[in-house]
């Protein structure tokens, strides 16, 4: 898709009068979208909590913890990769195109083709995958360690298949408008997870290789019925089935070119996520005097865990619901309008990202201890996560900021700038590993990722302006002032209220430890919010926006 030369697009700001009621309907759309899909991640992600404190109390810190989560990382890669992640990015925009341009016909011609070529695909990775690790299984490696989780792996590849094809059907559900049952399909997962672990795992104690076994069947089993929850609402909006691909097949070949670079720059997170996993899990046990300990790769998972909970909750739901605007106004060529909104998602993610991830570093351990310190996961385990806690929280703010940044370059169809910046970004994250390691242990992986993901941030920045035209980054600058100043209240407050809590032991008082300085640095942070007008805080609050 043309898009206009920097020197045609660096007009100021749009003034969004009359002229542009469509437009200010659509940001109206905007801040619903980005509420409903909040509250519904939350929902999930509280329920995800839920389930991994179950993990914590059954399996500790002990080895088939990690290998469980490494396992569970290659499918949960590819559905980053095939799935919500870089096939969404590159169908989107082409979907919202047919959307604007064609019949209906051709549109689910173009629906029909996606899925079937999706499926078919990864199921024959699946396959694949399955007789290599059959083979390596049999005729390869004795080490039990390597047993263990390459078996834990073939049981949950076939989750990739399901979970692929979920994420696509939420794809054109994003394009109708329709974000909540999107929103609520992870729910799925973690409603089967969290009942298998309370009431059907324990059944097989003594022995937790089988009870990982059973989890991971579990999961497979939630990917079928996250598909079929979302089936009868595509149909209800006019989706059937359709074989004559004849005129879908350019729009196919324009998203498969697109893929591989989308496909590498929106999941280097999740590449530098699961490096720093098998980091963890390789280091703990074949390098002699290792500067990990075993249990890492699972301390990583759980501190991992938190750190999306407000990437999540906020960054993803915020980008979930921006990127189909953006690639509206891509496509109208109205690209003033694109760097207003992507101002306007920038300004969200600091007033937002910043104080959670500074809330994450002040509460680490208590999160630690409140959330996960019970049954086989003891107190110096909690230490241990709080640390990689703390690490992944200095980048809460980067980690949102860079889904936003991808989106829009993907909605300018770009994606070779995002590619050089992903490239860069795993090196940078990978040396950083193999360097923090030595002095600060498993938490130096964690610091490494923040970083790697604050470079992108600035290089993306940089880059979008630099081809694109000029963001106007006044506003940015006083959000950010405003958000740091209003952060620091809300951290004096916090640490305050740590000091007069003290020391806690018990469920109870673990729980009123830890909701105490949260509800204070809320209430400050709103506060000062308020008392330094900081707009952004409103506008995600009150139910209209007014421009």
């Amino acid at each position: 898709m043309p898009v206009q030369k920097s020197s045609e697009i660096a007009a100021p700001a749009p003034s969004l009068g009359a002229g542009d009621r469509t437009d200010s309907a659509q940001r109206q759309r905007l801040f619903s979208g980005l509420r409903i899909v909040s509250l519904c991640t939350l929902l999930s992600r509280v329920l995800g909590l839920v389930r991994d404190i179950g993990m914590a109390a059954l399996f500790g810190l002990s080895p088939i913890a990690d290998h469980f989560v490494v396992a569970f990382s290659i499918p949960n890669l590819a559905r980053r990769l095939f799935g919500e992640g870089a096939l969404s990015a590159s169908f989107l925009p082409v979907l919202t195109r047919e959307f604007q341009q064609s019949e209906r016909d051709s549109v689910w011609s173009l629906v029909s083709a996606v899925f079937m070529l999706l499926t078919v695909s990864l199921s024959v990775l699946v396959l694949a995958g399955e007789l290599s690790i059959w083979t390596f299984l049999k005729f390869g490696t004795a080490d039990p360690d390597l047993h263990v989780l390459l078996g834990l792996t073939a049981a949950m590849l076939p989750y990739l298949v399901l979970i692929c094809l979920a994420a696509q059907i939420s794809a054109v559900l994003h394009v109708l408008g329709h974000f909540t049952l999107p929103a609520l399909v992870p729910v799925v997962l973690n409603v089967c997870w969290i009942a298998v672990l309370w009431f059907v795992a324990p059944l097989l104690a003594p022995d937790p290789q089988r009870q990982a076994y059973l989890i991971a069947g579990t999961i497979v089993c939630a990917g079928g019925l996250q598909v079929a929850v979302q089936w009868p609402m595509l149909r209800k909006f006019g989706f059937r089935f359709r074989g004559d691909w004849g005129a879908a097949r350019p729009r196919i070949v324009e998203i498969l070119r697109s893929l591989p670079p989308v496909m590498f720059g929106l999941s280097t997170t999740l590449f530098n996520t699961l490096a720093d996993r098998l980091i963890a899990w390789g280091f703990a046990r074949y390098w002699p005097d290792p500067p990990l300990q075993e249990g890492a790769a699972a301390a990583l998972y759980y501190a991992q865990r938190l750190y999306q909970f407000p990437l999540g909750v906020f960054g993803v739901a915020l980008g979930t619901v921006l990127f189909p605007l953006l690639a509206r106004h891509a496509a109208a060529q109205r690209l003033d309008l694109l760097r207003h909104d992507l101002t306007l998602g920038l300004r969200l993610v600091i007033t937002i990202g910043l104080p959670a991830g500074v809330g994450l570093i002040l509460l680490a351990e208590p999160l630690a201890r409140t959330l996960f310190e019970y049954g086989e996961f003891g107190a110096a385990d909690a230490v241990r996560t709080a640390g990689m806690i703390s690490g992944y929280g200095v980048g809460v703010w980067a980690f949102c900021g860079q889904l936003i940044l991808y989106r829009a370059f993907y909605a300018l169809n770009d994606r070779q700038i995002p590619l050089r910046v992903g490239l860069l970004s795993v090196l940078v994250n990978l040396v950083l590993n193999l360097t923090l390691i030595w002095p600060l242990g498993g938490r130096g992986l964690a610091y490494g990722t923040s970083i790697s993901a604050m470079l992108q941030v600035v290089l993306l920045l940089w880059m979008l302006q630099t081809r694109y035209g000029k963001l106007d980054l006044r506003p940015l600058a006083t959000t950010t002032v405003k958000a740091s100043l209003a952060t620091c209240l809300m951290s004096a407050a916090c640490l305050a209220s740590l000091s007069l809590i003290g020391a806690t032991e018990g469920i109870t008082s673990r729980v009123v430890g830890l909701a105490t300085p949260v509800v204070v640095a809320l209430i400050v942070y709103y506060v000062s919010a308020a008392v330094l007008k900081l707009d952004e805080v409103r506008m995600l609050l009150r139910r209209r926006l007014d421009e």
